[in-house]
């Protein structure tokens, strides 16, 4: 099963192993006031692009019901992982989750501060492939539009964001230590941009997962130590001001010569365009 970068759950509060390969998506009770792996304390109004996924009825009131996160691309416009919206994380089909929201400005998420939106509509990419983890993205049209500030950029192909050395930032309050240690308060980890070829090497197609340079991205230290995790999935990787990354899979969190896999954003514009 792939990490997914809320690194998944099968169901409700339910917690992952983290030497598991799963999609990073899920969320469980907060034992911690940290956020992805070797991350610091950020706030939502300094990064106000990046968003909570929340459902309580599915994951519990103590941290809003925050299960997976997002990043605003358009006022009214959210993008998240692809198996963020499955039945592996939900615990039951999507159709049955009746309070998804998209939660914006709330750097804690045990307070009330910020807005939580309801949604207008919801689309997953239908190319999305759930055994390789490629197409994962799914957009969210949210009921209320959110201030123009909050929109970050997408960085677009050939953009020099994506070149390997490129210093880049992964934010989230999902499983700090890989051991489900979930955050209460947004946190931000400083990676690099890697070479295709890490990644290739990394994640040759084995039962961690085939790496695909079109439309995923590497990111990480090749020391290991910073990484998304579990709950992180769908949220933002930043390089240069820009969106390069949502986050996706991989082995482990913060494993040397495993690096996290992060949905390609220039490949998530071609999917808006095929969206609209």
């Amino acid at each position: 099963m792939r990490r997914a970068f809320a690194r998944a759950l099968t169901g409700p509060l339910a917690v992952l192993v983290a030497a598991a390969v799963l999609p990073l998506g899920s969320s469980a009770p907060a034992v911690a006031d940290e956020g992805v792996i070797g991350g610091d304390p950020v706030k939502t109004s300094d990064h106000p692009w990046v968003v909570a996924l929340s459902s309580r009825d599915r994951f519990g009131g103590t941290r809003s019901g925050q299960f997976c996160g997002g990043v605003v691309v358009e006022r009214s416009t959210v993008v998240t992982a692809a198996h963020c919206m499955s039945e592996e994380v939900l615990g039951v089909p999507r159709n049955r989750v009746s309070d998804l929201k998209v939660i914006a400005g709330r750097t804690d998420l045990r307070t009330s501060e910020g807005a939580e939106i309801p949604l207008r509509d919801e689309w997953v990419n239908p190319n999305y492939d759930a055994r390789s983890n490629s197409g994962d993205v799914a957009v969210l049209t949210l009921a209320t539009p959110l201030p123009a500030g909050d929109v970050i950029p997408m960085a677009e192909e050939g953009d020099p964001a994506y070149k390997a050395g490129t210093p880049a930032a992964v934010y989230g309050w999902g499983d700090t230590t890989g051991s489900g240690s979930y955050a209460n308060t947004l946190r931000a980890a400083k990676v690099h941009v890697l070479a295709d070829a890490v990644c290739e090497q990394a994640y040759p197609g084995n039962d961690e997962g085939t790496y695909l340079p079109k439309t995923m991205l590497c990111a990480g230290e090749l020391g290991g130590g910073k990484d998304a995790c579990q709950g992180d999935s769908g949220g933002p990787l930043v390089a240069k001001g820009r969106l390069v990354g949502l986050v996706s899979w991989g082995s482990g969190c913060g494993r040397p010569r495993s690096p996290g896999v992060y949905t390609r954003v220039s490949d998530v514009v071609k999917v808006l365009q095929q969206h609209r």
